[in-house]
């Protein structure tokens, strides 16, 4: 076990390696390839090349890219210091890099940004798995029933729709709607530990538009599961043995439908720890999608980059996890 563990874990580390190369190289040298530098991005769309010139020294744009490269994963480990030309700046380590625009360290942005998306991730994967699995389980034993029909009509709604449109609906409704319907006015991001009740009841309908449409996927994908698992050879059996109809589905069915589960949860809330753009977006949430989403407005690569290498590493953490569950259920996967 402890070998696959270790495998796994360096597997994991050239993943992020690969991911963070690929993408310094898309916003440090693809600017290069159309013939534009990427000091430009610094310094504005007003500048004169020697401008340019003095910030692509200051920055070390100048240097050759491995060397840059190299600089930048260096100063996540040890920290590193800008200069403009005029002052020095300190990124203490982990140094993501410095947002020139927003004055300030992006490891900074990032820790003030990530409670607001852990939040957000939390409370509506356990929504989404509650009802998702729960509907998928009671569609698929209620099979050609209105309750099923209806449920996978739900589902399709869900999967169908949107999260801007549901958000906005609910926000429509519940927050900008009639007086008597309003329950959720001025949603707002309020930290846990200032008050823990008005933390969730502003993320309610956050939750609620985020959950739609991954209960909805989970609905269907479990209705699925569950009906190949029940109609199993050793479902049969364990019903003829005279077992409860309950023990069959719970010990039997539903453990042995939920395993794939278990990978698509684990990449689902590792996904959405980097980052809940369209719903935090529309819901004025300052976790990690709104501040990616207005760096890529502003053009600040150094938030752009700092934000994806953090969700790679949010996937391929959430990837071992599921991993090593996968491993510990079925020791044959060690084997692999």
């Amino acid at each position: 076990m402890i070998r696959y563990i270790i495998r796994r874990l360096l597997g994991a580390l050239l993943v992020v390696l690969i991911v963070s190369l690929v993408t310094f190289g898309i916003f440090f040298v693809g600017p290069k390839v159309t013939g534009q530098s990427p000091a430009y991005f610094f310094v504005g769309k007003i500048s004169n090349p020697a401008q340019v010139a003095a910030v692509e020294k200051n920055l070390g744009l100048d240097k050759p890219i491995i060397e840059q490269y190299w600089l930048y994963m260096k100063g996540i480990v040890t920290g590193r210091e800008f200069s403009d030309g005029i002052s020095t700046v300190e990124c203490p380590a982990p140094c993501f890099g410095y947002s020139f625009r927003l004055q300030q360290p992006v490891w900074d942005l990032m820790k003030d940004a990530f409670p607001v998306t852990l939040s957000l991730a939390i409370g509506s994967s356990i929504m989404w798995l509650v009802a998702g699995v729960g509907i998928g389980v009671l569609s698929a034993l209620k099979r050609g029933t209105f309750i099923d029909r209806a449920a996978m009509v739900v589902a399709l709604a869900g999967v169908s729709l949107p999260v801007f449109f549901t958000a906005q609906l609910l926000l429509l409704a519940f927050s900008y709607g009639p007086t008597w319907l309003r329950l959720f006015p001025n949603v707002t991001w309020v930290p846990f530990t200032d008050n823990p009740l008005l933390w969730a009841q502003n993320l309610i309908l956050p939750w609620i538009a985020l959950a739609f449409l991954y209960a909805a996927l989970y609905a269907r994908f479990t209705r699925a599961n569950m009906l190949e698992t029940m109609s199993e050879d050793y479902i049969r059996t364990a019903t003829a043995k005279g077992l409860p109809r309950r023990q069959v589905v719970a010990r039997h069915g539903l453990r042995a439908a939920l395993t794939p589960i278990v990978t698509i949860f684990g990449l689902d809330l590792g996904a959405l720890l980097g980052g809940a753009i369209l719903t935090e977006t529309v819901f004025s949430l300052p976790g990690l999608g709104l501040l990616s989403f207005r760096a890529i407005q502003s053009q600040d690569l150094p938030v752009i980059l700092g934000v994806t290498i953090l969700g790679s590493i949010f996937i391929v953490v959430a990837n071992i996890i599921v991993d090593v569950l996968y491993a510990t259920v079925d020791p044959r996967v060690r084997l692999s």
